[in-house]
């Protein structure tokens, strides 16, 4: 089976390094051969809108980025997805993933395919994030729902709120976790 017909679905949150998502993260695999379907959070959409982002997304993809629900009656703006990456992920996104809290576009599809495809995610929060008491508990959660978690002072040492360098995200990390979850099935 080739590449191509292997769809990700990219779901970006309101959290530092969602404006390279594009560059970063949607090009590269679109350059492996991956067809790539992206949705927003709500605040994530005002962000990369602002900054034209959320075109060149749907330019680059060909397909509209999601970040509301369609209509009743309307058709799938999205191809049925193979694997999702959750990129970078918000400390609230991640605790709504390991609750079960689908309560937006992007984290709903997330919600449902627990299980049933490859889901990565990179956790974009810092070092009062991860002090929180229930952290460890949303990690464990979707380790056990069989997350992949790109996480860890390897991949990203964690900095007290607005004191982290500007240091790019562990994008690599993340395509090759993609592309590793989508192996077996090739």
């Amino acid at each position: 089976m080739s590449n191509v017909s292997k769809v990700v679905g990219v779901i970006g949150c309101a959290a530092g390094g969602v404006e390279q998502l594009r560059e970063a993260l949607v090009e590269p695999l679109i350059e492996r051969g991956r067809r790539v379907a992206v949705t927003l959070t709500p605040a994530a959409a005002r962000w990369l809108d602002a900054i034209g982002e959320t075109e060149r997304l749907a330019d680059v993809t060909g397909l509209p980025v999601r970040s509301e629900p369609r209509l009743p009656g309307e058709d799938r703006p999205h191809p049925p997805v193979d694997a999702f990456v959750v990129a970078p992920a918000s400390a609230s996104s991640v605790a709504k993933l390991a609750l079960g809290i689908g309560d937006n576009q992007a984290l709903s599809p997330v919600c449902e395919a627990l299980g049933a495809v490859p889901i990565i995610v990179f956790p974009r929060v810092n070092a009062a994030h991860a002090r929180h008491p229930a952290w460890p508990a949303h990690l464990d959660a979707l380790r056990k729902a069989g997350v992949e978690l790109i996480y860890g002072e390897d991949v990203w040492p964690l900095h007290e709120p607005r004191s982290a360098p500007g240091k790019q995200l562990p994008w690599s990390a993340i395509i090759e976790t993609v592309e590793r979850a989508l192996k077996p099935s090739e």
